[in-house]
């Protein structure tokens, strides 16, 4: 992969030159577009039924509508699990791999010259674990561990994604970049979605079966991933940040451990950021069990099928697209914080009525879809720029590689609700319910945290609106 020229002389800080900065971000939206297409298409419409299939298969389910409810167990690794609790148990232990290696590689990348080289190679990674599912077969197995190596790679590419943010925006660009990123990306899912929805529709046109046609979207969502990770990376440049001028050379990784030892400890000091980061756990882990487990809770509880499913997915997809500008506008007015804890409110109104739908009522599904996507870009994006303002200059990818482990962190706790809830009920209505205290709890820690003080304790430029 071509390196774009290092540039030695602007620190971390964005170009003092708007088109320039303008070009960078239109190359760091493009990456929103690469990337969004595997949370959309894998993560939240294809895998978990994929994976439930295959495993419910093994354990001899003549279906999953059997399997639901019913005494079908698989094995993996010497474990007893119910098979419709295979596919959260794999994404709890992606999420703990995700835990225990992000900061450290964040703390590396942040001594590194080649940060476009670190997105390269972990978005290559992910990519290829991805399209290698079509190669396995129906081994649930096999695409258990694929999935779980496609999705370690998807957080820590998102680990230096993130870290360009404060290097091709300023403070008060933040909120508009971050929340035009995040619905550039909603349009690049929407669009290979409809790709995908037509093929799983129309698979009996095709000469193919329904799971294949599931396992050619899942390919095709890989070579995505790839190609437009390459086009992303032109505009972009590698920058020396503080800790690779003053580390010469290949990242180690003891030294960036001992390094990450110090900015844990230096955290302390500056108390808002931690209070924030504990916020954004609780709040995130409704949001993203809301979209992981979506697909598995409508299939299987509801009784709806694929094609209502992908509908309402792709309805989400233009939606949010919308409701992430709006929201960035909303935030230049009134502050970012205020539109978070907005955004929260309607939350817990549409996990309360996800509990409430009753079986077989596919335009209540949707309804509930579309209040969905109005709210769900603007939230994790507008949490995405208040971070990026509290981050110390040339800590970028350290900072973010600890904001991804409480991303992650926070979906480990309700991957294991849920895996337990399925474990012992079979199905995924109960544990649904259970979101509404993570995104209540969030929103009282995000409105005791003040904002105005961590930004300022970390050094930086006060932003218009907080």
């Amino acid at each position: 992969m071509s390196q774009a020229p290092t540039d030695p002389t602007a620190g971390n800080a964005p170009s003092a030159d708007p088109h320039q900065r303008r070009r960078e971000q239109r190359g760091w939206y493009v990456y929103d577009w690469a990337n969004s297409v595997f949370m959309t298409s894998v993560v939240t419409v294809a895998i978990g039924p994929y994976l439930s299939e295959l495993a419910c298969a093994q354990a001899g389910a003549p279906d999953t509508d059997a399997c639901t409810g019913g005494a079908y167990y698989v094995h993996p690794l010497g474990l007893e699990l119910h098979a419709n609790s295979f596919y959260p148990a794999v994404t709890t232990v992606a999420i703990l791999l995700q835990i225990l290696l992000l900061p450290l590689m964040g703390a590396m990348v942040d001594q590194s010259r080649h940060k476009k080289a670190w997105l390269f190679w972990t978005a290559a990674v992910g990519s290829a674990a991805t399209s290698a599912i079509y190669l396995a077969g129906d081994s649930y197995l096999a695409v258990g561990a694929l999935f779980l190596i496609a999705n370690v790679a998807y957080g820590a590419s998102l680990v230096v994604y993130h870290a360009f943010l404060p290097e091709v925006a300023t403070a008060d660009e933040r909120d508009r970049v971050s929340t035009t990123g995040w619905a550039v990306g909603y349009l690049g899912g929407a669009l290979l979605l409809v790709v995908h929805l037509a093929l799983i529709v129309a698979h009996d046109s095709v000469g193919v079966t329904e799971g294949t046609a599931v396992r050619i979207a899942i390919v095709s969502t890989g070579f995505w991933w790839v190609g437009f990770t390459v086009l992303a990376l032109r505009p972009l440049r590698n920058r020396i940040g503080a800790l690779a001028a003053a580390r010469p050379g290949r990242p180690n990784p003891a030294t960036s451990l001992r390094q990450l030892g110090h900015t844990l400890g230096e955290m302390r000091s500056n108390p808002h950021v931690i209070l924030f980061l504990l916020a954004f756990i609780l709040f995130n882990d409704g949001i993203q069990a809301a979209i992981r487990y979506a697909s598995p809770f409508a299939l299987q509880d509801l009784g709806l099928g694929y094609p209502v499913l992908m509908g309402t997915i792709l309805a989400i997809q233009f939606v949010a697209f919308g409701g992430a500008l709006a929201f960035g506008r909303i935030a230049r007015q009134f502050g970012a914080k205020r539109t978070v804890l907005g955004t929260l409110v309607v939350w817990s109104a549409l996990v309360t009525l996800g509990f409430l739908l009753p079986a077989g009522a596919p335009v209540l599904f949707v309804a509930l879809g579309l209040g969905i996507g109005v709210v769900l870009g603007g939230t994790q994006a507008l949490a995405r720029s208040m971070f990026s303002q509290m981050i110390p200059h040339g800590r970028e990818a350290e900072y973010f590689g600890i904001y991804q482990i409480s991303e992650r962190g926070s979906t480990f706790l309700g991957s294991l609700a849920v895996t337990i809830a399925v474990n012992l009920t079979g199905g995924y209505r109960v544990a649904i319910f259970s979101l509404i205290a993570f995104f209540i709890l969030g929103g009282i820690l995000l409105w005791k945290a003040n904002l105005r003080s961590a930004i300022q304790g970390a050094g930086n430029e006060l932003p218009t609106r907080i």
